[in-house]
């Protein structure tokens, strides 16, 4: 897989640079926040390579990669301005400002925890590993290895208010820097010192309730909330001569204070509160809740509500030292795996065979989403099983009381953070994972589905989400081969001298691209235009025979939002060679910094045995372009 190619396409269907807010990324997914959730396009989307699906949950819009995500996400990085600011400055999205107030917590949630899942999986990994060690005696708690790599595996949620602070300063647009050293005030030594000492503490006067803020979740989070609102009163109020460094001065006397004093019990209170109300539900009644928990994780995923519990588990991580909710959740993840091989062993379609196998294999280690959008949730009664499934393991986990003790997806991987000090549970989880996943797949293989009859991939979205779309290969096949006009008066440039790597490279198909001479362009040939961007500068057509044309006039004039384009058509008209499709300011695009040249696609050109190219250095409207052989 090219990843710049990928990340290009990505991009510019998703409404360009201009439409991204900001970007953060999962295990599986590219999480965008848009400012215009319609100016993206998802049935291109689902044409990309890699793309697995597209979906808009909790004011975000995903999408599904699978285990690639993070070279995707580098490769945005490489060739785009999106990851470069530490605060967004573009306002007006639809994230966090639109959507009722779940879409919105979930949101924020998402954007906080996402950039840290990685790293937090790994310290987890390696924390769970170090208590297995030390339990069958492979490493003393005393010596001085364990005690360095104790320290690799605890340093991350010891200062976990500091990274909390980070990425919740890039979801609340305030500065980054400013709010990770109001988080590190709160661990500081001496103030760890005062908390311990246990004298009272007060500030010009005030009272003030020191807690101990390592490892916490909920106190930064208000503190940067309430940061974000007086840096920008500051900065709205100061001269922009002092404003630079007398801002942040404001920062610290006043929000450190604040936060110790009011925000920080606030938080640790919730957090306390919140952690003894779960421990209450799972001692009532442990089977139930685990059951329940687990039978409906996948459903929630589906949905984005997971998110809103991510900081319920790190919470209750941070107050007790384990979490009893990502255990009783772990059986989701492996029966979707089962569920994904027991249509594997059934199917008797070769393409739905290989890709159920698969992604039963990712799901193994964590990665359920190409299982549940490709296999299990299009077919409906291999999810069900999964989930009936899950909620046995659920019980069994709930049960004996297994516990997590550290963040981390549940995967292979990750089975040693579910071992406790004193090995709690743990055999149980084991036993717990392995029956949700044996049981999938018999219940998957036994119940059955309903076998798409040929090899093509006929899985269409089936799962009746509105905002999910699926990929459909069931493209008209040529029927003939054409004769193509140029829609353009101009010179005739091979593609491989576009500056446009995704043109010239041929990666959205065989073509030539023209130098218009003047602003107009016609239609190449009798047929119906099937896609015309809302920004005007592209335009695909398919001709009655089956070809499928796609014109791209100038490199990134998607940026111009229409300026300079006047549009005769509509997607859905039929059109006649010759006919006016679009009118364009040549001068006017070119004066603002972008170049008019043309690509013209054969996007369906593996459907012909040739596409061959004019031999003319300039071309006209009534002049052959391209001739496609069948």
């Amino acid at each position: 897989m090219n990843y710049e190619q990928v990340a290009k396409q990505i991009i510019d269907h998703v409404g360009g640079e201009e439409n991204v807010k900001s970007l953060v990324h999962c295990a599986t997914r590219l999480r965008f926040s848009l400012i215009d959730h319609s100016k993206a396009d998802k049935e291109q989307l689902l044409k990309t390579d890699g793309v697995i699906a597209v979906k808009e949950n909790g004011g975000q819009f995903q999408v599904v990669i699978g285990n690639r995500v993070p070279e995707v996400y580098a490769a945005i990085g490489k060739i785009s301005t999106i990851l470069d600011d530490t605060t967004s400055t573009k306002k007006g999205g639809d994230t966090g400002n639109s959507g009722n107030f779940v879409s919105r917590l979930i949101d924020v949630v998402a954007s906080i925890f996402t950039p840290l899942l990685g790293v937090m999986a790994g310290a987890g990994i390696l924390k769970g590993l170090l208590a297995i060690a030390t339990n069958v005696g492979w490493l003393d708690s005393g010596e001085t290895t364990y005690i360095i790599l104790h320290a690799a595996s605890d340093s991350m949620f010891y200062f976990l208010p500091i990274l909390l602070a980070v990425t919740a300063a890039r979801k609340f647009e305030t500065n980054p820097f400013g709010a990770a050293t109001i988080a590190g005030a709160l661990i500081y030594p001496s103030i760890v010192e005062l908390h311990d000492s246990a004298i009272d503490v007060t500030f010009f006067g005030i009272p003030v309730v020191l807690m101990n803020y390592t490892s916490t979740v909920f106190p930064i989070l208000l503190a940067v909330f309430a940061m974000s609102y007086v840096e920008k009163f500051c900065n709205k109020k100061i001269h922009e001569a002092v404003k630079n460094f007398v801002t942040p001065l404001i920062l610290l006397v006043v929000i450190v204070p604040v936060t110790l004093i009011i925000l920080g019990p606030i938080g640790v209170y919730l957090g306390n509160g919140i952690a003894s109300v779960i421990q209450e539900i799972f001692t009532f009644s442990p089977v139930l809740a685990g059951a329940i928990v687990a039978g409906i994780w996948q459903v929630l995923v589906i949905f984005g509500i997971h998110w809103g519990i991510i900081p319920i588990i790190l919470n209750n991580l941070s107050v007790r030292g384990e979490d009893v909710i990502k255990a009783v959740a772990a059986p989701a993840v492996f029966s979707q795996a089962g569920a994904a091989l027991g249509v594997m062993l059934r199917t008797k379609n070769k393409k739905l065979k290989a890709l159920a196998g698969s992604t039963s294999i990712t799901a193994l280690f964590g990665i359920t989403e190409p299982a549940v959008y490709g296999v299990t949730l299009p077919l409906k009664k291999p999810f069900i099983m999964a989930v009936i499934s899950a909620a046995v393991g659920g019980a069994i986990v709930g049960h004996y009381g297994s516990v997590a003790v550290a963040p981390g997806a549940p995967g292979l991987l990750t089975i040693p953070i579910f071992y406790p000090e004193d090995g709690r549970g743990f055999v149980a989880f084991v036993i717990a994972i392995i029956i949700s996943f044996v049981l999938a797949a018999v219940l998957t293989y036994i119940v059955g589905f309903k076998d798409p009859v040929d090899d093509e991939d006929t899985l269409s979205n089936e799962s009746g989400s509105e905002n999910e779309v699926k990929r459909e290969d069931d493209k008209k096949e040529p029927s003939a081969s054409e004769e193509i006009k140029s829609p353009l008066k101009g010179e005739v440039v091979p593609l491989t001298e576009v500056q446009d790597h995704v043109f010239s490279s041929g990666a959205m198909g065989k073509g030539v691209a023209v130098r218009p001479k003047e602003g107009r362009l016609v239609a190449p040939i009798n047929g119906t235009v099937t896609s015309l961007f809302e920004t005007k500068h592209a335009i695909g057509i398919t001709s009655d025979n089956g070809t499928e044309i796609f014109i791209h006039v100038g490199i990134d004039t998607v940026q111009l939002k229409g300026e300079h384009f006047t549009s005769f058509i509509e997607q859905g008209d039929e059109v006649a060679a010759g006919d006016v499709l679009l009118e364009f300011d040549v001068e006017r695009i070119t004066a603002a910094g972008y170049d008019v040249i043309t690509p013209v696609l054969i996007t369906n050109a593996k459907q012909f045995s040739n596409v061959q190219t004019t031999d003319k250095r300039e071309v006209t409207s009534e002049d052959l372009l391209i001739h496609v052989i069948k």
